[in-house]
């Protein structure tokens, strides 16, 4: 199953923060999350200590990056918060809106 469908806002902002963070600041590997009806969505080398906002639902994530990264319930990294280290996941009832790749 190939997991390269990135949400269309999210792939944006992605796009914008790569661009303007370098290389340097990019968490090197992929997380991935079940989106709407089931599927399976990632991000490749994501940039760091920046807050993203899921465009829709989000569950299930899964931490391929070589740092860790925080989850969480609400937008704009506010709420329940759930650090994921590298390499590990959340089960996929684990829902959230926000996530943060090497947090400080």
């Amino acid at each position: 199953m190939r997991f390269t469908r990135p949400l269309a806002a999210v792939l944006g902002g992605l796009a914008l923060a790569a661009i303007t963070a370098g290389p340097a600041a990019a968490a090197d590997g992929s997380f991935v999350w079940v989106g709407p009806k089931g599927k399976a969505y990632a991000i490749q080398s994501p940039p760091e200590r920046k807050c993203l906002d899921m465009a829709q639902e989000a569950r299930g994530p899964q931490n391929s990056t070589k740092k860790a990264l925080v989850v969480y319930s609400k937008k704009k990294c506010k709420g329940t918060a759930l650090r994921i280290a590298s390499g590990h996941s959340a089960p996929g009832s684990v829902h959230f809106a926000s996530v943060v790749f090497n947090p400080r």
